[in-house]
């Protein structure tokens, strides 16, 4: 039902940037009880490697009556970097955000101020985030340690991806390649550009480039940054159709990767093996491997390895038959799944709205230099007071008229990035959180006034077999095409929506059984007509419909919406193409 792309989105860039600030100093130097020293090692340390970091950290808390004051701060930022590392976000913020906002030193002062912005971003603090990484670019220029630049380089390539701003991302990681002066901050490079390149659909991807990052990689050792290279190669194999390739790279580095210790990246790791045997058929391995990921992951109860591994155990029990243990993992699937997208659409609509506030204040500062202009005109031409004051009066209701016009053109953009963050992109009808808000809403309308109402869930047959033969291209307009049959039988009081892929559902208010059956009858027969559309001719098209009525399912949207899920998967299992009514007795 979903595309490989739905099963991969990189973990939080918070390992990357502490990776960055160890790679920031040259080679180690000889054990020496020297306060500078044992700084300068502990800073090049690997974060993953615990064990020497411990032993350095113990070394200093011995000569700590002999630090200086900066000392004693740079001390604290090493503390504070490896607290994050363990994954203790908010136990390591405070004190970072001190260090960058309090230090007289600008080098600590920058390198403290990248890892929060990456930890804001852990901690879903999206819009705190960018409005930190203006400023932080701005103190790029006067960075002139090579390692240091990397740091910034790489936060801002990271971000700009998580935001979906790849072009941006990929700038940026062009200037880490060009600038590396050694294998690892090479590696990062070559990582930020494949991801950035990756996650806006590949299509400037080609195998040569990710041959080219992996050597550079593979040039830098044991680092996070070359295991998540290779978590990106296996994620490319994925999204070939070649789950077997995936399992031998996902193999060949998951020691490592559990060696290194980073909870986020285990989990993705595990729910990634999880689905590559799911694809290949080896159910046991698959539930083993999803199963890790959950247990991985506790804490991360939103998180899209979550929601993949949720989703594979569902898949798992429903091939076995183990339809209790499906809708349970179903569930939570579409639990961690919705929490996992708000976040996504957090990270979108936080750029865009700091990107305003800048533009913003940068209107604020040009309609400031205008007015002072004017009032040094007015002084220079106070003795044609006449003329002057017509002058004057002109300028100023120009000024008043652009802060309007701003003001407006700035308002609208909000209005719309709004809309825009409750509206599939694809379809253009209401995307999964945006309905299920409207839904529940709705429902608590129709319990109050004792209203019929039903739910279909509807489901595309054999979607993935249209993407894999004509493209991608062509799915889209299919799916626009049977979004558009459907709306064409749809009133202006219906709830209708995208879930995700190609399954969508609409609320149908005032709706009774037998005008239900009918109307989803008419939506079926509908986009099966689709494959006559000029543009997907030829395409064998249908959908199945499951269909529930609160008179039998109650008002509550998450029991609809299990018994409509049991009622499509019944029309799917009786053939496809066709209408199935939910019953009590399929409760059982």
């Amino acid at each position: 039902m979903n595309q490989v792309g739905r099963y991969r989105r990189m973990f939080s860039s918070c390992a990357f940037l502490l990776l960055s600030v160890a790679s920031a100093v040259a080679a180690t130097v000889p054990a020496s009880n020297d306060p500078a020293q044992l700084l300068r090692q502990a800073e090049s340390a690997q974060p993953s490697d615990r064990a020497e970091f411990n032993e350095l950290m113990g070394r200093l808390d011995q000569v700590a009556m002999r630090l200086s004051p900066e000392q004693k701060l740079h001390r604290r930022y090493l503390m504070a970097r490896q607290v994050a590392f363990a994954g203790n976000y908010d136990e390591a913020l405070p004190s970072l955000t001190a260090i960058a906002d309090q230090t007289a030193d600008p080098v600590l002062a920058f390198r403290a101020g990248a890892t929060v912005i990456d930890l804001l971003v852990a901690e879903s603090r999206y819009e705190e985030a960018f409005t930190r990484l203006n400023p932080l670019l701005d103190q790029l220029p006067t960075m002139k340690e090579n390692g240091v630049r990397m740091q910034g380089l790489g936060v801002a390539a990271q971000l700009y991806k998580e935001a979906g701003q790849y072009d941006a991302s990929v700038r940026y990681a062009d200037q880490i390649i060009k600038e590396s002066t050694d294998a690892p901050n090479a590696c990062r490079g070559w990582f930020y550009r494949s991801d950035a390149l990756f996650e806006s659909g590949g299509a400037q991807l080609s195998v040569d480039q990710l041959h080219e990052g992996a050597e550079a990689c593979g040039k830098a050792g044991n680092t996070l940054f070359s295991l998540s290279f290779q978590y990106l190669l296996a994620s490319f194999e994925m999204r070939q159709g070649r789950p077997e390739s995936a399992i031998h790279v996902l193999q060949g580095s998951y020691p490592k990767v559990l060696r290194a210790g980073f909870p986020p990246q285990i989990s993705q790791f595990e729910a990634t093996l999880a689905r590559a045997y799911q694809k290949s058929g080896d159910l046991a391995l698959a539930a083993k491997f999803a199963n890790d990921a959950l247990a991985t992951n506790a804490n991360r109860l939103y998180s899209e390895s979550t929601a993949n591994a949720y989703q594979v155990l569902y898949e798992v029990d429903k091939k076995v038959g183990n339809s209790h243990g499906a809708m349970a993992n179903l569930e939570k699937y579409v639990v961690a799944h919705d929490g996992y997208l708000s976040r996504l659409s957090a990270k979108a609509l936080a750029y865009q709205i700091v990107k305003q506030q800048v533009l913003a204040k940068k209107l604020q500062i040009d309609e400031l230099d205008k007015k002072n202009k004017i009032l040094t005109l007015q002084g220079e031409l106070d003795s044609k007071a006449v003329e002057t004051s017509r002058l004057y009066i002109a300028l100023l209701l120009l000024v008043l008229a652009s802060i309007a016009l701003w003001t407006y053109r700035i308002k609208r953009s909000q209005l719309r990035f709004m809309r825009l963050a409750r509206r599939d992109g694809l379809t253009g009808i209401f995307n999964r959180q945006h309905f299920v808000n409207e839904a529940e809403r709705l429902l608590r309308y129709c319990r109050k006034s004792a209203r019929d109402v039903c739910l279909v869930l509807i489901d595309l047959d054999h979607f993935k077999l249209v993407n894999d033969t004509h493209g991608h291209a062509v799915g889209d307009r299919v799916l626009r095409r049977a979004v558009d049959a459907c709306q064409a039988h749809l009133r202006s009081t219906d709830v209708f929506g995208r879930l995700g892929g190609e399954e969508f559902g609409m609320l149908l208010p005032e709706c009774t059984l037998d005008n239900v059956l009918v109307r989803v009858e008419q939506m079926r027969a509908a986009i099966a007509a689709v494959s006559g559309a000029k543009d997907a001719p030829g395409i064998p098209i249908s959908a199945s419909f499951g269909v529930a009525n609160a008179a039998d399912s109650d008002y509550e949207l998450r029991q609809l919406m299990i018994d409509a899920d049991r009622a499509l998967y019944r029309a799917k299992h009786e053939g496809r193409n066709r209408v199935s009514l939910f019953g009590v007795g399929m409760r059982n």
